[in-house]
């Protein structure tokens, strides 16, 4: 039973390094099974999200030489979700969760995505240049 446990965390690992890898094979896999590419785009952003969150947190982890990187992450998504959640309820009187998490969980693909990216270049220049 651990054989299957590490085995998991090293495709997730393996997947989680470029995270661009599987955003293109669902991308394409999804569209090719049901020629809807906005759909596919959608699920390739839900999917990817989940590996960027991980990514980021060990690069935020090994940077700062810290433990909160994951515990950062999910407090920034829920006082997101907490504060669509009152706007909307604000604007409509009540409030939508399903549309709140999908809503919190796309736009963290995008801040994900950018974290990951500056990320990557400080520890890249960090590695390089810090003999």
């Amino acid at each position: 039973m651990l054989w299957i446990w590490e085995s998991v965390k090293h495709i997730y690992a393996f997947l989680a390094v470029l995270p661009i890898i599987p955003f293109v094979l669902v991308y394409f896999g999804y569209a090719a099974y049901t020629g809807d590419r906005k759909q596919a785009f959608r699920i390739a952003m839900d999917v990817t999200t989940a590996l960027l969150i991980g990514c980021v947190a060990v690069l935020f982890n090994r940077l700062f030489n810290s433990n909160f990187g994951l515990y950062g992450i999910l407090l920034v998504l829920l006082l997101g979700g907490g504060l669509l959640g009152n706007a909307q309820y604000r604007l409509k009187g009540n409030v939508d969760f399903r549309r709140i998490m999908r809503a919190i969980w796309r736009l963290g693909f995008f801040v994900m995505a950018f974290c990951y990216i500056i990320l990557m270049c400080i520890g890249l220049g960090k590695s390089l240049f810090m003999v």
